[in-house]
């Protein structure tokens, strides 16, 4: 029996649409849904269980998984299954997961699952845009107590006109890559990447992947209320306790604002603010303590968040004593590690970041082998966020999905400054040493210097700034907070990370938790972050203001040539022994590559010191080498024969070419040794190719005046010679016997 499928379709506006289908696949999951464009088809399942866990958070993980066989593809490595997730699958997953988890009420513990899955692929169909409706979708079909319909869209931006969902060949024209995450009514999370844009122009793509959003929401609604909306299932709450929250409110209230009004460091203030809370909990018996459970502590957090936030509205100031608008003290260097071929340290207030770079050649690039997307990176970033960082001992287990999107959040901001023309791939890694906000922003920085520092020829140097926002929306007030701390990350409304140059914005990342934020908030919040990205800039550009012309001297240097593609076998030798004597001769790194294009080699010569670069691009020369008729050249004597010498170009070592004898003087040569020597330098004339012979043909003699009274043989005459030779033959030829 064929199940009863539902589905609603979403027009995009251009001829593309979106189909929404429920009913046929996953039944057992508490909600599924198959979303389609094109060809392209996501799976997501839902899944929570029914009994709560026995932890103070929501244990909601969000996996998406590209299958490979979507792609008519198998998985690279030894063992051909999917492993574990690639980090442009764990991108998605971040994505999604923050639009997600603040739409689920906060005493909702029960473990929770979204699965998306991309069971078919189409080369023009990007599924990441998609994940976000997949994921809402589902939802929407369980029981699951979730706030409302949300979707998440991306915006690009060709020839003025904004794009919902475009296509990857419309990305690479594209100079906004942004992705929204919004609800009918708010804008809760974007990030993206944007070539110099101003304030008001990335506000303007908000708005227009909000409109689309929408429509994306309504077709939701509408699909839940055919397949038949389910009742939200019943759950144990939080127990609540509305006279403690009072009680505490009141002792603790005065106390933090206090210490928060003071204006001290991190460790100090995290240490007042555990006394005011020891000594809260120390007034409550034994049996109230056991009684309350983490009521105490729920309460006192909230207290303290009050405090804090109405410091910053009522005074306009923050935790550490600084004004709204403040940027922390910043000092800053370069080539500090002696080693490596880049490195710079960035430290903002109690936030430093440590960045080293490494130059390489194409053979470095980062590999990218996803079934929606092949390619490689030649500028890529890494960020390592250590728990000493923070003062913490925690354990280590491989990158954390926050390490991958700080760095790619840092990587985005920065690609765009490295010149189309680079010859290197370029590998920048941050180390977080200390952390009390925006490590990402300090990372953005200490990339810019390093790369300065390496020599790579960045367009312009890009810094970055975290944000916050605090609002009351019952007096109307807010505060923008520029260069937040730790602290202040999570009691805002909205935190927000902006990098960029002088001249406009290169990346973003913004998660919105307050609801229906005006955009007149977000644009005077965007302009603020200029001016503190300014400042900034203002400091690393006092540290190092352009890059270095050249690479350091135990660093690389990168030299490309391109050859004819004929040339290609005769420079790599059978079985590649000619590339490989040659790098460890001269050593270097050598690489080639084919255009694709013109089917031209790409030859990068990677070395240090410009005398086995050199040598190299000798050998390249040499095979490139063609001497030009009527021209005279300078050749060794490299080997005698009976009948020549076996001469050599000096400008082309390894181009030999017979010397003839009767080619090395105008006399009678009886012995090649009574006129040139092994190791004999002169010149010689090229004739070309020689009619008779059908061999090169290089002349001594050519270039010697004629020795008085020489009278030079006549010509032979060839056609007698072959008719004497042919008569000859008949002649000696006897009768054929039957």
């Amino acid at each position: 029996m064929i199940p009863k499928v539902f589905k609603e379709v979403i027009d995009l506006g251009d001829g593309r649409e979106i189909s929404i289908e429920t009913g046929k696949l996953a039944k057992q999951a508490h909600g599924s849904v198959v979303v389609q464009s094109g060809k392209c088809m996501l799976l997501c399942t839902v899944v929570s269980n029914y009994k709560q866990s026995d932890v103070d958070f929501l244990p909601l993980t969000v996996d998406y998984r590209e299958k490979f066989a979507a792609a008519g593809r198998y998985p690279g490595g030894f063992f051909k299954r999917e492993a574990r997730p690639s980090d442009g699958e764990v991108l998605t997953m971040r994505l999604v997961d923050r639009v997600l988890r603040p739409l689920f009420p906060k005493d909702y513990h029960s473990e929770t699952q979204v699965m998306i899955q991309l069971m078919s692929h189409d080369e023009d169909v990007m599924p990441d845009a998609m994940a976000g409706l997949a994921a809402s979708a589902a939802i929407q079909l369980s029981d699951f107590p979730f706030e409302c319909a949300i979707s998440e869209a991306r915006v690009g931006r060709v020839n003025g006109e904004f794009i919902i969902n475009p296509t990857r060949a419309q990305l690479l024209e594209s100079d906004i890559d942004m992705m929204i995450g919004a609800s009918a009514d708010s804008v809760m999370m974007v990030e993206g990447e944007m070539d110099e844009i101003s304030e008001e122009e990335m506000t303007e793509a908000i708005k227009f992947a909000h409109e689309a959003i929408k429509v994306q929401c309504a077709a939701q609604v509408k699909l839940a209320e055919a397949f038949g909306k389910k009742e939200v299932r019943e759950y144990e709450p939080e127990r609540e306790d509305a006279d403690l929250a009072k009680k505490i409110h009141d002792m603790a209230y005065d106390k933090v604002y206090a210490v928060a009004q003071a204006g001290s460091a991190k460790h100090e203030r995290s240490a007042a603010f555990g006394e005011i809370k020891e000594e809260i909990i120390a007034s409550f018996s034994e049996e109230e303590q056991a009684d309350y459970g983490g009521l105490i502590s729920k309460y006192y957090s909230k207290a303290e968040k009050a405090a804090v936030r109405d410091l910053t509205l009522n005074e306009g100031l923050r935790l550490d004593g600084r004004k709204t608008d403040e940027i922390r003290p910043i000092w800053c260097e370069v080539d500090y590690l002696p080693s490596t071929h880049g490195s710079s340290i960035f430290t903002r207030g109690e936030t430093q970041a440590l960045a080293t770079v490494t130059l390489g050649t194409s053979r470095e690039a980062n590999q990218i082998d996803m079934p929606s997307f092949e390619g490689e990176e030649r500028f890529y970033l890494h960020y390592n966020f250590p728990p000493f960082s923070t003062g913490e001992a925690r354990p280590i287990r491989g990158t954390s999905r926050r390490e991958v999107g700080h760095g790619n959040l840092a990587q985005r901001a920065l690609k765009g400054m490295v010149p189309e023309d680079c010859p290197y791939t370029v590998r920048v890694v941050s180390e977080i040493l200390e952390s009390n906000g925006s490590s990402s922003m300090a990372t953005v920085c200490a990339g810019t210097m390093a790369m300065m520092d390496a020599g790579v020829q960045l367009k312009k140097p890009v810094s970055g700034i975290a944000m916050g926002l605090i609002t009351d929306t019952e007096s109307g007030k807010y505060a923008v907070l520029s260069d937040i701390l730790g602290d202040e990350d999570h009691l805002g409304d909205m935190d927000f990370k902006v990098t960029g140059t002088a001249d406009g914005i290169t990346a973003c990342q913004m998660d919105i938790k307050v609801k229906g934020l005006s955009y007149e908030i977000l644009v005077n919040a965007l302009k603020q972050a200029r001016e503190g990205r300014l400042h900034i800039l203002g400091k690393i550009t006092e540290t190092i203001s352009t890059p270095n012309t050249d690479v350091k001297d135990h660093a690389p240097t990168m030299v490309t040539r391109r050859i004819p593609n004929e040339f290609i076998g005769a420079l790599i030798g059978p079985g590649g022994k000619v590339i490989q004597e040659l790098q460890k001769e001269t050593e270097t790194t050598i690489v080639i590559n084919e255009d694709p294009v013109t089917e031209e080699g790409i030859v990068e010569v990677l070395g240090v010191g410009s005398k086995g670069i050199d040598a190299v691009m000798a050998k390249i020369d040499s095979l490139l080498f063609k001497p030009e008729v009527g021209s005279v050249y300078e050749v060794k004597v490299i080997k005698m024969l009976d009948f020549g010498a076996v001469v050599e170009y000096m400008d082309a070592p390894g181009n030999e070419v017979l010397l003839h004898v009767s080619e090395l003087a105008w006399e009678r040569t009886e012995n090649v040794s009574d006129v040139v020597n092994m190791g004999d330098v002169f010149d010689v004339k090229y004739f070309g190719i020689d009619k008779r012979t059908r061999k090169e043909k290089v002349s001594r003699k050519a270039l010697l005046p004629k020795p008085e009274g020489f009278v030079e043989r006549p010509p032979r005459d060839d056609k007698r010679r072959d008719d004497r030779r042919g008569n000859d033959r008949n002649r000696d030829r006897k009768p054929r016997r039957d």
